[in-house]
């Protein structure tokens, strides 16, 4: 992979979010539509491709770090506004990548 130099992250705005509302979208097999509040920022809606490790009841309140300032896709779906970060794959699974307590939405995250 291509190494960025500090400029190039720092352009990314990396941001706590909580997630106040999850659903499973039918017809497809991995997303769950999940409608983050980022504090002073705002709300929005992303799809995550997490459906096959979590429920989306399980998911509510839950705070993650969201991709504020990605392009929104248009999806079959609807539109998709951000990105939640997770490690994994579906071979060892899908793990969302959460903040410790404290951290609050809109939150930077450095």
């Amino acid at each position: 992979m291509e190494e960025i130099n500090i400029d190039d992250f720092m352009q990314i705005d990396l941001r706590i979010a909580k997630i106040i509302n999850a659903e499973i979208v039918e017809k497809a097999d991995k997303l769950i539509k999940l409608e983050l509040d980022l504090g002073d920022l705002g709300k929005k809606m992303v799809f995550a491709g997490i459906k096959k490790a979590y429920s989306a009841d399980k998911l509510k309140d839950k705070l993650v770090v969201c991709v504020n300032n990605l392009k929104p896709r248009e999806m079959r779906f609807g539109t998709s506004e951000g990105m939640i970060l997770a490690a994994g794959d579906d071979d060892i699974g899908i793990f969302i990548v959460s903040p410790d307590k404290g951290a609050i939405p809109g939150m930077r995250v450095r």
